[in-house]
């Protein structure tokens, strides 16, 4: 039964209290951000996949609104996450969040290693001598991927294709006739097979795999995860020489693109930071990433023929992309 003096304490906040509400809010605002940043979605779209007015939705996203549980619902399932997700977390998790909010900035990525290797040891990780590459459009990940496949003699497996494959279209019209929901059922499965089939392999996932948790964390359990990263100048300039926009498509304009770049980037930071480990691509030849990534693939799977350095041509990263992706018209 609770003391006088807990009671007390109870009394003295306010169910109502203004600023707590107001903290609340800005919370599920937060959140509807990240999570629409995270999958590169507009506001637009979001409020058209949700059927949410735009301006409600800036205002929610501003901390001003006061959504009902069926606008949370339904953003939430426009956003393919559960409802709670933009709720604030409560019970077990939430304290455990609590705990990792006091954590340095500093800190985070080591105690993201410590709950990965906890997790894989409890579900028995076998990430045998496969490789994937993670990060945003543009960062490197083709280009080092099929020089790292075919300096290893691995099978090079960009999980896109293996989806496109099974599908019969491209990823954009699957995502326009199906969905993302659909796109990423493809891209689990994808996983699955390609994991079960090649114990030794080298494979580049589409950025916005981390969106889905459960495919992320097995691309996490099941390969050696490295994540290719680059300054947003260097990701747009790369894009720009593939001829592909993607997921900044919906704003072409030079500045806008950007900042939904960067935007993009920012939400998905922290999930690309669980890979086991990262190369910064930023102002280096496409020769002297690939020299760190033979040390790194080396490093995590002992495999000796990564040890063995390929000769410096001092390619740089527009003219590497061009020669991949071979001669155009």
């Amino acid at each position: 039964m609770p003391s006088a003096k807990t009671k007390a304490r109870q009394k003295s906040v306010p169910i109502n209290n203004k600023a707590a509400v107001a903290a609340f809010l800005a919370s599920i605002g937060r959140e509807v951000r990240r999570h629409r940043a995270k999958r590169g979605m507009t506001r637009k779209q979001l409020a058209q996949a949700s059927e949410t007015s735009e301006r409600y939705l800036a205002q929610i996203e501003s901390g001003a609104g006061n959504p009902s549980a069926s606008v949370i619902r339904a953003v939430a399932r426009a956003l393919e996450i559960p409802a709670i997700a933009l709720l604030p977390e409560s019970g077990a998790r939430g304290a455990i969040l609590d705990l990792i909010a006091q954590v340095p900035d500093r800190d985070l990525p080591e105690l993201g290693k410590l709950i990965a290797a906890r997790v894989a040891h409890a579900n028995g990780a076998d990430r045998a001598q496969r490789i994937a590459l993670v990060g945003l459009r543009g960062a490197g990940k083709s280009t080092l991927g099929q020089m790292l496949a075919q300096h290893l003699g691995w099978p090079f497996i960009e999980l896109d294709r293996v989806v496109e494959q099974e599908y019969g279209a491209s990823i954009p019209d699957l995502v326009e006739m199906a969905g993302t929901a659909t796109f990423r059922r493809h891209e689990r499965s994808a996983l699955e097979r390609v994991v079960a089939a090649n114990d030794a392999a080298v494979i580049t996932t589409a950025g916005g795999i981390v969106a889905d948790v459960e495919t992320y964390a097995l691309l996490l359990r099941r390969t050696h995860t490295i994540w290719i990263k680059a300054r947003p100048e260097e990701h747009m300039s790369r894009v720009m020489a593939q001829g592909d926009f993607r997921p900044m498509a919906a704003n072409r304009e030079a500045k806008g693109a950007m900042a939904d770049l960067v935007a993009i980037l920012e939400a998905r930071r922290a999930d690309y930071a669980r890979a086991e480990a990262q190369i910064d691509t930023a102002g280096a030849s496409a020769e002297q990433s690939f020299a760190e990534l033979l040390r790194i693939v080396t490093r995590l799977t002992g495999h000796e023929g990564a040890a063995a350095t390929p000769r410096s041509r001092g390619e740089g990263w527009v003219s590497g992309i061009r020669r991949l992706l071979g001669p155009t018209e």
